[in-house]
C-alpha cells in the first residue's frame, strides 16, 4: 500500500529495527537510559540548546514547553491553523490554565508583526499576561525563511516575549533553506522537533532549550504521562534516524514537486506550485470528485483522505517509481 496520509505512516527500516535490538536502556525516569541521554545529547547539541528532554510525541513536546513557559493565566499568542493551537486537543488551556490568543496565518505561513502587537495585552490585571509567542516552521509544507525567523526573535525579544517553535519538521525546513538546524533555532528560545515524521523514527519528539526551560518540561512529562522506563529502545531509532535519515529528506521534496508538475495537467484538480516547498502538495478538487478518487485508489493500492483541499505527503517508504504510479493511475480515474 502506497500511503499518502501524512509522514507518519513510515516504517522502521531492517537497520533501525536491529539499533532498536541493541540498545543500551536503563530508566529514563531516572534519567540514567544511556541512549535516551545520548539522544538529548545529540539534539541538543545540533539545535545549539543547552538541552533537550525526549518525549513520546510531538503533541507533548509542545505541551510541556507550553507549560513550561507559561504560568495560569498567561497568554501564548500562536496562528490560528498552527498545531499548538488547532489539532492538539486544546491540551494547555485544558491542564495548565494558559490561554491562547490566535491570530490569522498568512498565506506563506507566517505571522504578520502588526496583527501580533494589536493582540498584546498591557499589564493590566483584567488581561491575562501576554508571555509568549509560538510559530511553526514548516508550516503546511511550506518553509519560513530566516530572515524572517531572525525578525520574529527580534520583534518578540522587543515585546518582551519568549518564543516556542514547533519545528516538528525543521529538518525539511533546513533541507530546503540549505543550513545547519542551529541556524534555525537560534531564533527561539525553545523547539519541538519530532522524529516520527519524515525522519522515520516509530515514536518520538525531542523538546530542546535552556537548562532551565527542560528542568520544567521534565516535570510537566511526569505529570502528563510522558516519564517512559526503558525508553531507549525508542531513542535508538531516534538516533538512527538524524545519523541516516537527514540527507534523504531532499528526495521527499523532489518527489513532491515531481508529482504536482505532472498532475497540473488535469483540469478537475488545483494544484498551486509556488506552495510545494518540501515534502506536502495540497489538491484541490470538488468533495464528491476526491471520495470518487479516494476509492478508485485504494482498488489500486494507495491511500488518500478525501477533502476538498487534499494533502498527499511523499516520505521515505515512497519510491521514484511509487511516484510514477500515483501519476498514472490519477491519470487513468480522470482520463
Amino acid at each position: 500500500m502506497i500511503d499518502l496520509r501524512s509522514d507518519t505512516v513510515t516504517v522502521p527500516s531492517e537497520d533501525m529495527r536491529r539499533a532498536m535490538s541493541t540498545a543500551a536502556v536503563g530508566d529514563d525516569v531516572f534519567h540514567d537510559d544511556p541512549t535516551v541521554n545520548r539522544l538529548e545529547a545529540m539534539m541538543a547539541e545540533m539545535a545549539g540548546k543547552e538541552a533537550a528532554l525526549f518525549v513520546p510525541s510531538g503533541t507533548m513536546s509542545n505541551l510541556v514547553a507550553l507549560l513550561a513557559h507559561c504560568q495560569r493565566g498567561e497568554e501564548y499568542i500562536v496562528g490560528q491553523g498552527y498545531h499548538t493551537y488547532l489539532y492538539e486537543a486544546g491540551g494547555a488551556p485544558v491542564l495548565g490554565s494558559v490561554v491562547p490568543q490566535p491570530i490569522a496565518v498568512e498565506q506563506d505561513g507566517t505571522l504578520d508583526f502588526a496583527k501580533i502587537e494589536a493582540v498584546i495585552k498591557k499589564d493590566d490585571y483584567h488581561f491575562a499576561r501576554s508571555k509568549l509567542l509560538c510559530l511553526e516552521n514548516t508550516h503546511n509544507g511550506k518553509v519560513i525563511s530566516l530572515e524572517y525567523m531572525k525578525s520574529a526573535y527580534e520583534f518578540a525579544q522587543s515585546k518582551k516575549l519568549s518564543v516556542h517553535l514547533d519545528g516538528a519538521r525543521a529538518f525539511n525546513a533546513i533541507t530546503e533553506l540549505g543550513c545547519e538546524l542551529h541556524e534555525l533555532t537560534q531564533y527561539a528560545d525553545s523547539v519541538s522537533i519530532c522524529l516520527s515524521k519524515g525522519l522515520g523514527a516509530p515514536v518520538g519528539s525531542v523538546l530542546c532549550g535552556s537548562e532551565e526551560l527542560i528542568k520544567w518540561a521534565r516535570r510537566w512529562r511526569k505529570m502528563v504521562g510522558g516519564g517512559m522506563r526503558q525508553a531507549g529502545i525508542l531513542a535508538a531509532a531516534g538516533i538512527y534516524a538524524l545519523q541516516n535519515n537527514v540527507k534523504r529528506l531532499a528526495e521527499d521534496h523532489r518527489h513532491a514537486k515531481q508529482l504536482a508538475q505532472r498532475l497540473q495537467g488535469i483540469e478537475e484538480l488545483s494544484i498551486n506550485q509556488d506552495l510545494v516547498q518540501t515534502n506536502m502538495l495540497f489538491v484541490k478538487t470538488r468533495m464528491d470528485t476526491a471520495e470518487s478518487l479516494a476509492k478508485f485508489l485504494k482498488d489500486k493500492g494507495i491511500t488518500i483522505i478525501p477533502a476538498e483541499t487534499m494533502r498527499w505527503v511523499m516520505h521515505l517508504n515512497i519510491s521514484d517509481k511509487d511516484v510514477d504510479y500515483i501519476e498514472e493511475q490519477v491519470k487513468v480515474f480522470f482520463a
